[in-house]
């Protein structure tokens, strides 16, 4: 089980990203990077958003662990020249 912290779910309203988006992106992420600072990052792109990168960060230290934030990554965008 994952908790979702009072700051992920304001940036889900804030940013328009729906709950499925973020269900996708933890199920079945295109990319997985783990951090020194004990979070993972899960990523995806979502072909529903014109092919953005959506990073969700998962705080691993917490038992159990919580999601910290959510966002579409715009360096990756530019790093896959998707303009």
């Amino acid at each position: 089980m994952i908790d979702r912290s009072i700051h992920f779910k304001e940036m889900l309203k804030e940013r328009n990203i729906p709950e499925a988006w973020v269900e996708q992106t933890l199920s079945d992420p295109d990319l997985v990077e783990n951090n020194n600072d004990g979070t993972t990052h899960y990523i995806k792109k979502i072909l529903e958003n014109n092919n953005r990168w959506l990073r969700i960060i998962i705080n691993e230290n917490k038992t159990p662990s919580k999601i910290v934030t959510a966002f579409f990554d715009r360096r990756l965008r530019r790093r896959h020249n998707e303009n």
